[in-house]
């Protein structure tokens, strides 16, 4: 059932609280419902937005780079019409994986603290709601909170960290800051449908792991002048007409409707380290047992994208599907 509030009384005791709690509702915090479900487990999954939000705020026309067979959990198919799903056939594939187990899942709730009382977790969440587990799993990912480029002009309405419909960028004067897999895909069907674009990017060239089929097509589009691009470069300052690019040649200015800083996003380190949770320098991943993957915060467990800490690059949905199995297998060894 999905349920978007659950009341509880602050002053729970150890006979009334919940097995477990699952900060994000996405495709990882999913999976740990559906294995808390199997094993029979008292659990709620905790989400500040919709179900899979990150996914809801992908692009409109975004295909995943995995396989629908590499992002199937539950045991449940995941149909689309070719080998790598849209956005929308995943919004539907996670709607009914919800649905077909039941899950409990609360929407619109944001966990505001964690904290220890009475030998349980007490989670708080925004409406002044409290609730009492035994454990906690943080599946929040980072889709949520973008690299920022910290630079005078960020804060205009032409700047966006996250790529939305491409008509409101035709006949437009766009740069899209950025060389890996999202800044290319968005600079093309902007390109294709009609803007001017021009690329911004910090290295000498675009990062050669871009998709297979769209790397030969960018950059065959900035060889040909189709789209602009200054490599070892960087934007300074963002103004409401024009922006500033430091080159290698010097400062330039160009004129510009709208900046599509495609920089890449990080987990909420500070909303972590609140918990508690140690951090691995240079690296900021947290400090969990490899294991069970629970922190060194006893019961609060790690789980999904969130767990590469910096490193956002190394884990994904595919890659990280037994977490929920690993987790629910250490809670489970606990309580025999």
């Amino acid at each position: 059932m999905i349920n978007n509030g659950v009341k509880r009384d602050v002053n729970q005791t150890s006979s009334n609280h919940l097995d477990l709690v699952i900060v994000g509702g996405g495709p990882t915090g999913i999976n740990c419902g559906i294995e808390c479900q199997k094993a029979g487990l008292n659990y709620v999954i905790v989400e500040k937005g919709v179900i899979v939000n990150s996914i809801y705020n992908f692009p409109f026309n975004m295909t995943f780079f995995s396989t629908s067979k590499k992002l199937e959990i539950g045991e449940v198919p995941f149909i689309s019409h070719n080998e790598k799903p849209t956005r929308s056939e995943a919004l539907e594939y996670y709607r009914r994986l919800v649905e077909s187990y039941d899950l409990s899942i609360m929407l619109g709730k944001e966990v505001i603290s964690i904290s220890q009382e009475n030998n349980l977790h007490k989670i708080s969440i925004n409406d002044n709601e409290e609730i009492f587990a035994k454990n906690v799993i943080i599946a929040t990912g980072f889709y949520d909170n973008p690299r920022l480029l910290n630079i005078p002009g960020e804060n205009l309405s032409k700047v966006k960290h996250y790529y939305d419909d491409v008509h409101l960028y035709v006949k437009k004067d766009v740069v899209v800051v950025g060389g890996a897999n999202s800044a290319c895909d968005v600079a093309l069907e902007c390109w294709q449908k009609g803007a001017n674009v021009t690329m911004v990017v910090r290295e000498p060239e675009l990062y050669q792991k871009v998709k297979y089929w769209i790397l030969p097509n960018i950059e065959n589009r900035i060889k040909e002048g189709s789209i602009k691009a200054f490599f070892n470069s960087k934007l300074i300052e963002i103004k409401k007409g024009e922006v500033e690019v430091e080159t290698p040649s010097g400062i330039i200015s160009l004129e510009n409707d709208y900046v599509l800083a495609m920089t890449g996003y990080m987990p909420d380190l500070s909303w972590i380290k609140s918990l508690g949770i140690d951090l691995i320098k240079n690296s900021e991943r947290a400090q969990i047992n490899s294991e069970t993957l629970e922190s060194n915060v006893p019961g609060i467990y790690l789980a999904g994208v969130v767990v590469s800490g910096l490193k956002t690059s190394e884990l994904f949905i595919e890659n990280t599907r037994n977490h929920p199995e690993i987790i629910i297998g250490s809670i489970l060894d606990k309580n025999s």
